[in-house]
Formats: structure tokens, sequence, C-alpha cells
């Protein structure tokens, strides 16, 4: 009546919804982080409640079986924190204490070293101080505002009894919310597509949180027995700092190999032979142990998993690079699904009409 085709009016309406649902999503953005965490961590647990739940006898719901899991993951988490945790921390306390004694005695010049390489090593040192000092008033005048801050993470302590909870949900009726979601799909092609990704979805995000919890359990035994061997201080805390940042790709790794290089050469250790088992290390995980448990749906090349590290780092910090790589893998199946499609398509208008 007005002139506007139909089609491109349908076009417009729907991406202004799009738009807007992503400007709710990000508007939302820490809720939706929760509840995003919340799935990845049932994703964890998933495997040890299908194996309690196959043992136990009888016809009956997933509770009894989800009750038995969560007791035993809370069992192993308190083991863990009472044998390793203690020593982390008091290895962290330790290094806190004698970091200032320990830069003091780098900073002397190493009279086996050539005169270059003592150079270099002061003037790193001497803009280390001067940010220090530099920035010691700021520091000063902000501390009231991170008390404030410290109040307000406290406050987020919470999410640990969230999560759990949600998970627990989300085991309990994660095919239930499935099938009502399929339900709302009427034409029956769509729904079975969105059966099939879906599917792909599952099968992606369970493989992806397995393969990460398995490299950064890796990371951590490689180390800390490395680590002892060679005779570098701060062995497990050095460690257990390399497994919580394997789950940021690719950044993570990197930053905790700076870290130990620097605390390794503070501290009078042996310098190179970190830098030897961390190369070696390194090389190991990413051409052999991580190809071969990321193999299902996470074939992104090196690039895109840094762009999508770094720009999921500037949008949303540290949650946005650790989803960064599920999210990519997951556009990927949807427009491998999209290629599927038009290529079918495409051949069912080619092929010719039979004839009687």
């Amino acid at each position: 009546m007005l002139g506007i085709d139909a089609r491109t009016a349908r076009y417009t309406w729907t991406a202004a919804l799009i738009l807007l649902l992503i400007s709710l999503v990000y508007l939302m953005r820490g809720t939706v982080f929760m509840f995003i965490v919340a799935l990845l961590f049932a994703y964890l647990l998933s495997p040890l409640v299908n194996m309690i739940d196959r043992f136990l006898p009888g016809d009956r719901t997933r509770t009894p079986a989800l009750a038995l899991a969560y007791l035993i993951f809370i069992t192993i988490l308190f083991v863990a924190f009472w044998q390793i945790g203690s020593r982390v921390v008091e290895e962290a306390s330790s290094l806190g204490k004698s970091m200032p004694e320990l830069l003091a005695r780098y900073q002397q010049p190493n009279p086996s070293a050539p005169a270059a390489v003592n150079s270099v090593k002061a003037q790193v040192l001497e803009r280390i101080k001067e940010q220090v000092n530099k920035n010691a008033g700021d520091l000063i005048a902000s501390l009231p505002k991170a008390g404030a801050k410290i109040l307000s993470v406290a406050g987020y302590l919470i999410y640990i009894v969230i999560v759990p909870i949600l998970g627990f949900f989300f085991l309990k009726d994660g095919r239930t919310i499935r099938q009502h979601f399929l339900d709302l799909i009427e034409d029956r092609p769509w729904r079975a597509e969105m059966d099939e990704f879906l599917a792909d979805v599952n099968l992606l995000l369970a493989h992806y949180m397995r393969a990460i919890l398995t490299l950064s359990l890796a990371a951590f035994i490689s180390y800390s027995i490395f680590f002892t061997i060679l005779g570098i201080p701060y062995s497990l805390l050095l460690a257990a700092l390399a497994a919580m940042l394997e789950f940021i790709p690719m950044i993570g790794p990197l930053t905790a190999g700076t870290i130990i290089v620097i605390v390794t050469a503070v501290s009078g250790g042996p310098i190179l032979s970190a830098l030897i088992f961390l190369l070696v290390y390194r090389v190991f995980q990413d051409y052999v142990l991580s190809p071969h448990l990321m193999r299902t749906g996470m074939e992104l090349h090196p690039l895109l998993v840094l762009f999508g590290v770094f720009a999921g780092a500037e949008i949303a910090g540290v949650p946005g690079a650790f989803l960064s790589v599920p999210v990519l893998a997951m556009i990927r199946i949807i427009y491998r699904r999209i290629h599927t499609l038009r290529v079918a398509a495409r051949r069912r208008r080619i092929e010719p009409v039979p004839t009687v």
C-alpha cells in the first residue's frame, strides 16, 4: 500500500529484532555469563552423573545420581584444596614477602655475564622502579576505592553457590528444556535442522570443556613435577598459576610462561632449564595433546582464535576471552549448516525431473 516491499520489510524487522536481542544480551552480560558458566559446569559433571546413573538400580529420576555426583565432586575439591591449596598459599605468601629482597639481589650486576646483559637488566629494573614510584601516590589515594571494590568483589562469592545450583537444574532438566524448545518450532524440516544443530552444539561443548579441563590438569601435573625436579622455587605456585591460565586460549599459556620465567630469574632458579622445558611442553601440547583432545568441532585457524581471544577480551574482559573459542566454534557450526542447506537446495534445482 505504501510502496514498501513485504519481503524487505520482513528482513528489516528481523534485523531490528536481532540487534535488539544482542543489545539486551549485552546489558544482561553478567547474568548471561553466570548461566553460561553453570551450563559449562554441568557439562563437566555430566560424564560422572551418567556413569553413576547407569549403575544405580531401579526406574527413577536422575536426582539420586546427581546428589551422589555432587558429593563426590565436593569431596575431591576439599581434598585437593586441603592437600595442595594450603601449600600454594604458603608459597604465594613467601614469594610476596621475599620479592623486594629478590629484586634488590637481582639488580646487582653479574660478573660472569656480558656487560650488555647487565645493562639491559639494569634498565628494565630501573623502568619498573620508576613506574612503581610514579604510581605510588595514585595507589595510596585509591586505597579507599580499592576497599569498596574488594567488598563488591566479595559479593560475587555468592556465585560459587549459585553456579552449582544452576548446574544441578541443567543436569536434571536439560533434556526436558531442549524438548520444550523444539516444540516451539512447528515446521518439521526446520525442527529437524534445529535438533541436529543442538546435537552438534552439545557435542562441541562437552568435548571442549573436558578437553580444557584435561589440558589444565596436564599442565599442573607436568609443571609441578618438572619444576620440582629442576629445583625451581615456588614450583607448586607456578604450576597452579599455569593450570588456571590454561582456561584462556593462547594468551593464558603465554602469560603463564612469562611469569614463570620472571619469577625463576629473580629467585635465582635455573632459567635456561625452565625455558627449555616450557618450549618443549608448549610444542607437545600445541601439536600433540591439544589437537587430539579438541579434534571434534574445534577446527579453527590460529589467527581466528587469536582474533576471537583479543576481541572477546576487549568486549567482556577475561570472561570474553574464555568464551571466545566455543563461540567461534558455534558460529562455524552455523555456517556449515547454512552451507549444507544451500548446497542441497542447489542440487535439487539442478537435478532433472524424471519423465514417465
